[in-house]
């Protein structure tokens, strides 16, 4: 898949894309697969073509969940390239702090470097966690 805020502008699409290329596939077939778990909503193929072609579509959240669905990525990464090319921000584990239970996703700017985080500086100062080591996706630890 597309690396999430690297060198793609369009990660979502992209995951669209790279399920659609798979010998067989079809926009019919794909989109019977595209229900979002949480809502029940399906994805309309017509949708998925406008998607797969860069053509304007709303960028509704119950999308994200039915194209999860459609590819079989996992949830928070589909998110993640979402927010990339929806919005223009990245989004990851930042500070290492996820577990299976809990995540910890911090979005920001692509090409942001660790000490321009200055809020999420702040956030840890006042969580006694001043120490916490901040990763940005692209950089060097």
């Amino acid at each position: 898949m597309s690396p999430i805020g690297g060198e793609s502008s369009t990660p979502f699409t992209d995951m669209v894309r790279e399920v659609l290329a798979v010998s067989g596939a079809t926009l019919r077939n794909v989109a019977e697969r595209a229900v979002d778990p949480e809502t029940g909503k399906r994805l309309q193929w017509t949708t998925l073509a406008k998607i797969k072609n860069g053509e304007s579509y709303r960028h509704d959240r119950w999308i994200v969940g039915a194209i999860a669905a459609a590819t079989g990525l996992p949830l928070v990464d589909v998110k993640r390239a979402a927010a990339a090319e929806w919005v223009g921000l990245t989004a990851d584990d930042i500070l290492g702090l996820s577990t299976p239970e809990v995540s910890v996703v911090v979005a920001y700017k692509p090409g942001t470097r660790p000490n321009e985080l200055t809020l999420v500086k702040e956030a840890l100062r006042k969580l006694d966690l001043e120490d916490a080591t901040i990763k940005v996706l692209g950089e060097p630890n």
